[in-house]
């Protein structure tokens, strides 16, 4: 179930890519069936080597062309072990609503990006993330659980503080917000509840591509989206410097030289 829609966020074979915050893969396992070269960091060590095992399945079974490589490792968001301008995208999903310094966070991912390069930024909407707040405090007031809600303009407000240019934006996965308002309200670890069991069935019979069914939801989450996605998706670039600040560079670093 992917958040990031390549269609609005191109990837190229042999791009190198940082998925920031991995989780489970998902977005990387498609980067690498993409051809890109990725790198998949997460803090979780155990879910780090799941990704791992999942990306040498993926090789074993010629799943990515030619040239695709993959990488899982653990490390700090705030403290990436990559030089500057080493990625040509950077993907971070649902991840900035977990962590209190969001702005070192983005900053990290700017050094990180070549400029001209991209980057999807996607996190839990306003609307549908606040209904599961008022619903229930257990959903949210967790260990490593989410610490704020972005609106859209305020997400977009930090991207473009931290020198990125925002191109497009959109909604996803509109059919896991009601699971998620049922799953707040009759207990968010209570899978037993009929209500939440239905509906748990029904994504994955969509997830599933169950003749039929898949249709309809598919085409229902596609109406639903701009109404009530669960999650908020943005895309941005790194401008290139100017012609004059690369000139200033210059000038600074040839005056440090002279010293």
């Amino acid at each position: 179930m992917l958040t990031v829609d390549f269609t609005r966020f191109p990837l190229a074979a042999g791009d190198r890519v940082l998925d920031l915050g991995c989780g489970a893969g998902r977005h990387a396992f498609e980067c690498y069936r993409r051809g890109a070269q990725v790198v998949a960091l997460d803090q979780n060590g155990e879910e780090i080597r799941e990704v791992a095992k999942w990306f040498a399945a993926m090789k074993e079974a010629g799943e990515a062309p030619e040239g695709a490589t993959a990488t899982a490792m653990e490390g700090d968001a705030l403290q990436l072990p990559f030089p500057d301008e080493s990625f040509d995208v950077v993907i971070i999903s649902e991840v900035m609503e977990h962590i209190p310094d969001d702005k070192g966070v983005l900053a990290e991912m700017v050094r990180v990006l070549k400029p001209g390069g991209r980057i999807a930024v996607t996190v839990p909407r306003y609307g549908p993330e606040k209904v599961c707040w008022a619903l229930s405090d257990e959903y949210h007031e967790v260990e490593g659980g989410h610490i704020r809600i972005y609106k859209a303009e305020e997400l977009l407000g930090r991207m473009r503080e931290a020198g990125l240019k925002p191109y497009g934006t959109h909604h996803a996965h509109a059919l896991h917000s009601p699971y998620w308002w049922l799953k707040c309200a009759f207990g968010v670890d209570n899978d037993k509840a009929l209500p939440v069991r239905a509906y748990h069935q029904l994504l994955v019979w969509d997830i599933m591509k169950t003749k039929g069914i898949s249709t309809l939801t598919r085409a229902a989450e596609r109406a639903l989206n701009p109404v009530i996605g669960k999650s908020f998706v943005a895309y941005a670039t790194k401008p290139h410097l100017p012609k004059a600040a690369v000139a200033d560079e210059a000038v600074v670093a040839s005056s440090a030289g002279a010293k």
